[in-house]
């Protein structure tokens, strides 16, 4: 016989805790690091004076608007004070595999985003590392001793509130959005913020009268997918806390990139070639 005792409605399910990692203006740190001479000065890391571009610029070279991905000769223009590096991916990389090991102290479901950031999933840890504040604060500190480096952690209950939060207390910078205050920081979410809106989709965005990530509930949800295809579904579930995605340990690589900046602009065909080639 079955009583209703026992047709007790199954537990809740268990709010995730998923915090992400991203490590202070990495590459320049590590300049810093191994030069302590360096320290307090604007570095800037990145390819060739004259075609290249900035790989990584540290806290003291930002001050002047220098930016990754900036052209080296605008960041030279800016900043001709500047210490200008070039990349040593090497030891980046040994840098990086010290980083991740630290985090699967944590939690074996670690996902390495690139050699300077990660996603770690607590959720059911905090017995043994304490609540979200207490384990992100033990993460800071067992990369610091292991690295000498300084991290930002976000903490939330899905990767891209998490993101987003890590990146809005820099440097050295910790910031918790717990699931009471996750609707009320959405809400106020700048539209420009949202991982995957460029400038374009932003502005698109912007002329609908949609500033911030909240006023995204004041449409129906099928206007977003026929403006946007698929990315306009996961804006309103982005809108609603929503974010599907796991944190997955090791994944297929998505897609594999090269690149190489030329000396000098050529349509010389056999140049080209020569390059495609070593591609």
């Amino acid at each position: 016989m079955i009583n209703a005792d026992m047709m007790s409605p199954p537990p809740a399910p268990r709010e995730q805790v998923i915090a992400h990692i991203d490590m202070d203006a990495f590459f320049a740190s590590i300049e810093v690091l191994d030069d302590p001479l360096l320290k307090g000065k604007p570095v800037i890391v990145g390819g060739g004076l004259k075609r290249g571009v900035v790989s990584a610029a540290g806290y003291e070279a930002r001050k002047f608007g220098i930016h990754s991905a900036m052209p080296i000769f605008e960041a030279k223009r800016r900043c001709p004070q500047g210490i200008f590096l070039p990349v040593r991916m090497k030891r980046y990389k040994e840098i990086s595999l010290a980083v991740m090991a630290c985090l699967r102290k944590f939690s074996p479901l670690v996902e390495p985003v690139s050699v300077d950031e990660a996603y770690i999933d607590l959720t059911g840890t905090g017995l043994i590392f304490g609540k979200e504040e207490e384990a992100a604060r033990k993460i800071k500190k067992e990369v610091s001793e292991k690295t000498s480096l300084t991290c930002s952690i976000g903490v939330s209950t899905c990767k891209f509130i998490a993101k987003i939060a890590s990146d809005l207390n820099k440097p050295d910078g910790l910031t918790i959005i717990p699931p009471e205050q996750v609707r009320k920081f959405l809400d106020t979410l700048s539209i420009k913020k949202v991982p995957g809106i460029g400038n374009k989709t932003g502005e698109q965005l912007v002329k609908m009268g949609i500033l911030y990530l909240g006023d995204v509930n004041q449409y129906p949800p099928d206007r977003f997918y026929k403006k946007f295809g698929k990315p306009g579904i996961r804006l309103v579930e982005f809108a609603n806390g929503i974010d599907k995605s796991r944190v997955v340990p090791r994944s297929s690589p998505k897609s594999i990139s090269s690149e190489n900046t030329l000396p000098e602009d050529t349509d010389d065909v056999n140049i080209l070639k020569k390059y495609l080639i070593e591609q």
